[in-house]
């Protein structure tokens, strides 16, 4: 029990040196994972349908 309660206050103490990001950081990065998620998204799409083009072609 003595290693749980020593973890736990460890732990606590390890949070406290934590720098949080604000606000401003946190919009900005989750701005820029939407869009390259989307940007990724088109691109895979567009390969997709050219190469399944491709196969209908060939075959």
């Amino acid at each position: 029990m003595n290693k749980v309660k020593a973890f736990v206050l460890v732990s606590y103490g390890e949070l406290k040196k934590v720098v949080w990001p604000g606000r401003e950081s946190v919009t900005a990065s989750t701005k820029v994972v939407l869009v390259s998620t989307a940007l990724f998204a088109i691109f895979f799409g567009l390969v997709d349908f050219v190469l399944m083009k491709g196969l209908f072609f060939i075959f």
